[in-house]
């Protein structure tokens, strides 16, 4: 009789699930992953979410919940009629909602939830991965509490709120995306309307949701630190109660330290013949903590941790430099802002996640710079056993800076820092903390600083990356488009450049809006990307040895939304430039290019610069034709400008017109097209004829069309290509190529 009864529940298992199912699809979104298939409500991030603090009984809360959206003040909502899918935010494809961000709304959620009878003697704790950005949770009709701060964990004791069989949860989030001085906010690159450097929002519960049986006495927190140089570890155990833990080292399984002590004492482990951590051999230690009474374990947790050290040290000349375990390394990264089209903050999958790092580490980078956002303790765990170096930053607050802001804006700001530095505290990839970026926000520098190494005194401080440096920290951060640049190293502190590159390629098909970002000419090929990238890296590696980088970001590993400058698409299907080339460039090594496979037929400045007869006194009426004389020209590469394009030649007057002679085959193609990027009214000429014109200013290489006259004025051999641009105001550019047309 128990088969039909076990077969039966199975059925109605599968029934419910299958239901779930009919009620929830992804929104319409303008890209998604290959991850995205993956996902279903009976499969959303399933994975255990805190790897560094490890109990075997858990219960996952990620899937489909009821929501409703209020005005913003509203105490509750009216109806609970629409499905939600979490851990994915409300304007993300993969939550079934997709829709534009709502800061004058409140979003509301709403589930059930029956806990195991094994839990039944155990206190139970609700944990929230990060919501965004304003949260009050109620459970079965009682207020838990209020969190504030959209990029870190928190949790709460639900135990006296519980009701036996099934309970209801509810959680009232609000994301005000707000940016002015008095509430200034902590939200990173959110914006109510995304453009150039900032991107879509993400409001509401974006990382899993979870709940945890403990006894009374228990574990709540553990505070790793390794030193190298004194071959130990050192270990805090904080716990509910007073009790003695005990903890023993692992590696490989094999029992190398115990140790017993009272909870929240210091504990020093010595660790024998340290294997250090490092980006190329990331060995972690397992660790195991338990906390006692009666000499019996009430409660244990299952960690790990690596030995490794960061520090500033000083190289044969003298200069200061960043150490890795007590010899330089000289680091090499990608800004990442850890966006996704279809999960926007959140990946589709914990394999999507570990791609990002796998796929960096692949392009032959040690380090990575987590930009303006706060990953899940997963992608750090990732970081951890692959292998990746971490630069962290602060997600920015906006409203004002250098004391413009509210002190109760300071005093959020503040707090949250400190949420991410403890929460994070762990993770030995994690070697540089980043309190600002580029002036948003910033406020009381040196402070800050002195903030950030009282809560972590073992880890680098980055004082301001980019522009705004107070003479704080331990590192002088430039940023620098797009080639890259460092001031040199001083007394006490290393010098990096915390951005530069922003190579920019729009692929078609993988592209999210028709909107393009980025900080250079857009290329057109593999190739050309690949060419680009190696030039730059060769200036990295001059700058390491002659002015003493220590480091350097390249921005960046993928595109994020209209900003199109990644080495990879949105959607992480394309790769845009050659990986083992620029592998190779990332460590030093500079392999030859292949010859370029759609080389153009007379080339732009971006596939090698061209020499160009040029004046920028007006000539003759004539001076297209190809029997004028322009002997008394000057002579210049191109492109020609300031302040925009791939600039060789300087030209800041109101007019330049420009001459050159190519040679053209004699099996041209039927279609043909300038290659122009004009700042701003441009007229082209060929062998006298005019063959294209354009008014205004555009910010990057694009297709003039050639019209049938015009390509009958080309013909095999020496033609004379004559251009006249024509400039009022701001940056200018010009440089003109033929092409096969698209």
């Amino acid at each position: 009789m128990k088969k039909p009864v076990i077969f039966l529940a199975a059925s109605v298992t599968l029934l419910a699930s299958l239901l779930a199912e009919e009620k929830w699809a992804p929104a319409k979104a303008p890209l998604m992953t290959k991850w995205a298939n993956d996902v279903t409500p009976d499969k959303a991030l399933s994975e255990y979410p805190r790897p560094q603090m490890v109990r075997k009984d858990w219960l996952n809360l990620n899937g489909l919940w009821d929501y409703s959206l209020t005005d913003s003040s509203a105490t509750a909502p009216s109806d609970f009629s629409a499905k939600i899918l979490v851990p994915f935010c409300y304007e993300s494809a993969l939550s079934g909602v997709g829709k534009p961000s709502i800061p004058n709304e409140r979003l509301w959620y709403r589930r059930t939830f029956t806990l195991p009878a094994s839990w039944k003697d155990e206190h139970v704790i609700l944990h929230f991965g990060a919501v965004n950005y304003e949260s009050a949770i109620t459970l079965n009709g009682k207020s838990i509490g209020i969190h504030r701060g959209g990029y870190t964990a928190f949790d709460f004791d639900i135990t006296d709120a519980l009701q036996p069989g099934t309970n209801e949860l509810t959680v009232s989030t609000w994301n005000p995306l707000r940016a002015d001085q008095d509430n200034a906010q902590v939200l990173g690159k959110q914006r109510v309307k995304p453009g150039g450097i900032f991107y879509t929002g993400a409001t509401g519960i974006w990382q899993t949701v979870w709940l945890e049986p403990v006894p009374v006495a228990h574990i709540t927190e553990l505070k790793i630190t390794p030193d190298l140089d004194a071959n130990s570890l050192h270990l805090r155990v904080r716990a509910s109660a007073v009790s003695k833990v005990a903890v023993t080292a692992l590696d490989k399984g094999k029992v190398i330290a115990t140790a017993t002590a009272a909870a929240d004492a210091d504990i020093t482990l010595p660790i024998p013949t340290p294997h250090p951590w490092t980006p190329d051999d990331p060995h972690l230690y397992d660790l195991q903590v338990s906390l006692v009474q009666d000499d019996k374990p009430v409660d244990t947790v299952q960690s790990y941790f690596a030995m490794r050290k960061i520090a500033l040290g000083k190289d044969e000349q003298g200069r200061n430099r960043m150490f890795l375990n007590n010899k330089f390394l000289f680091e090499v990264g990608p800004l990442d802002q850890g966006y996704w089209p279809d999960g926007i903050y959140t990946a589709p999958t914990d394999e999507a996640l570990r791609y990002d790092i796998e796929i960096t580490k692949k392009l032959g980078f040690n380090m990575t710079r987590k930009h303006a956002k706060v990953e899940p303790d997963r992608w750090y765990y990732w970081t951890d056993k692959l292998g990746l170096l971490v630069w962290q930053d602060m997600p920015q607050m906006f409203g004002g800076k250098d004391g413009a802001l509210s002190d109760e804006a300071k005093k959020q700001f503040e707090k949250e820092w400190k949420a991410e530095i403890e929460q994070f505290y762990n993770h030995p990839s994690i070697i540089v903390w980043t309190t600002f970026n580029e002036g948003w926000g910033q406020y009381d520098t040196p402070k800050i600083v002195a903030l950030t190494k009282e809560l972590d005194p073992t880890r680098l401080v980055n004082n301001a990356s980019g522009w705004t440096d107070k003479n704080a920290g331990d590192i002088h951060d430039t940023h620098h488009y797009p080639e890259p640049w460092c001031e040199l190293p001083e007394p006490d502190r290393a010098s990096v450049d915390g951005e530069f590159g922003g190579i920019t390629m729009s692929v078609d098909a993988h592209r999210w809006n028709n909107d393009v970002f980025g900080y250079g000419s857009v290329l057109q090929s593999n190739w050309l990307v690949t060419r680009r990238y190696q030039e730059l890296f060769k200036t990295v590696y001059k700058l390491r040895d002659d002015r003493g980088m220590s480091a350097a970001v390249y921005t960046q590993i993928t595109d994020v939304e209209q900003e199109i400058n990644g080495l990879l698409t949105y959607d992480r299907e394309v790769m845009k430039a050659d990986l083992p080339i620029v592998s190779a460039a990332n460590q030093g090594k500079f392999l030859p290019l292949p010859p370029n496979p759609n080389p153009a037929i007379v080339p732009t400045a971006t596939e090698e610069p061209q020499t160009w007869s040029y004046t920028t006194d007006k000539p003759a009426d004539d001076w297209m034709k190809p029997t004028f004389n322009s002997a008394d020209w000057k002579t210049g590469k191109s492109g020609f400008g300031h302040d925009a394009g791939p600039v060789h030649t300087l030209w800041n007057t109101n007019d330049i017109w420009l001459r050159r002679n190519v040679t053209l085959p004699a099996n041209l193609p039927a279609q043909l097209a300038f290659e122009c990027f004009h700042d701003e009214d441009v007229e082209i000429y060929v062998n006298g004829v005019l063959a294209a014109s354009a008014k205004g200013y555009i910010s990057s290489y694009q297709q003039l069309p050639m019209n049938a006259e015009d390509r009958a004025a080309l013909k095999p051999g020496n033609n004379v290509l004559a251009v006249h641009c024509k400039q009022t105001r701001g940056g200018q550019f010009i440089d003109v190529g033929i092409v096969k047309a698209k």
